[in-house]
């Protein structure tokens, strides 16, 4: 009986550890997640500026004749 429960324990000294190590990997992918996210949105603001500046360009263009 004393050996169950010493192997009980462990077990759910294992299951505890395993419990935190996820958690603080959840949080670090989140923070990875957060950071992916606000790049995302950095990049896709300088897309949307440099296309406006591409139709501003393509309207300055004289009409070719053909």
């Amino acid at each position: 009986m004393e050996s169950e429960l010493s192997s009980l324990e462990e077990k759910i000294n294992q299951f505890v550890r395993l419990c935190q190590q996820l958690r603080s990997e959840n949080i670090q992918l989140r923070q990875q997640l957060a950071s992916a996210a606000s790049e995302n949105k950095h990049l896709a603001e300088k897309i949307s500026a440099a296309a406006g500046r591409l139709d501003a360009l393509l309207t300055q263009l004289p009409e070719s004749e053909e």
